[in-house]
């Protein structure tokens, strides 16, 4: 899974990446992972126009959730967290292009909702991407849990 570009298991159930080869999906059903989401836009670099399918006959749930990396809002973090509970207990795959759009909602995530530290929910990828991070991502950050459930 090192392989993976940006590769990150951020929980023991949860998995962060950049956009994986056709061919890493196969490391990633193999390693147990059940469902996919993809935070990228379609027509971000390297994407994979039949990756739904494919993640599909590896035997993996996925998830389609757009996130424009030039104007995240709250829908899109409302979007990703009623997802992420669905989802439960499951092994979770949660890629974009670069594991940047992902390290950011994860991090909401898991402060918000799962009730993790910020050191714990920081991924190294974050940590580098925060000191020159836009203002776009940094309200995303910055985002109390009631501007995200309402």
């Amino acid at each position: 899974m090192n392989d993976i570009l940006n590769f990150y298991p951020i929980t023991e159930n949860i998995g962060t990446a950049g956009q994986p080869t056709r061919e890493q999906f196969a490391q990633i059903a193999a390693a147990g992972y059940t469902a996919v989401i993809n935070l990228a836009m379609p027509d971000s670099d390297n994407a994979i126009p039949e990756e739904g399918s494919l993640v599909s006959s590896l035997g993996m749930d996925y998830i389609h959730l757009p996130v424009p990396f030039d104007a995240p809002g709250e829908q899109h973090l409302q979007r990703f967290f009623g997802v992420m509970a669905a989802l439960g207990d499951d092994r979770v795959f949660v890629h974009c292009a670069l594991n940047m759009r992902v390290s950011a909602f994860m991090y909401k995530y898991l402060t918000l909702r799962e009730g993790l530290d910020e050191a714990r929910a920081t991924s190294p990828l974050l940590q580098q991407w925060l000191p020159q991070m836009d203002p776009a991502w940094r309200r995303i950050i910055a985002m109390e849990r009631s501007a995200i459930e309402g």
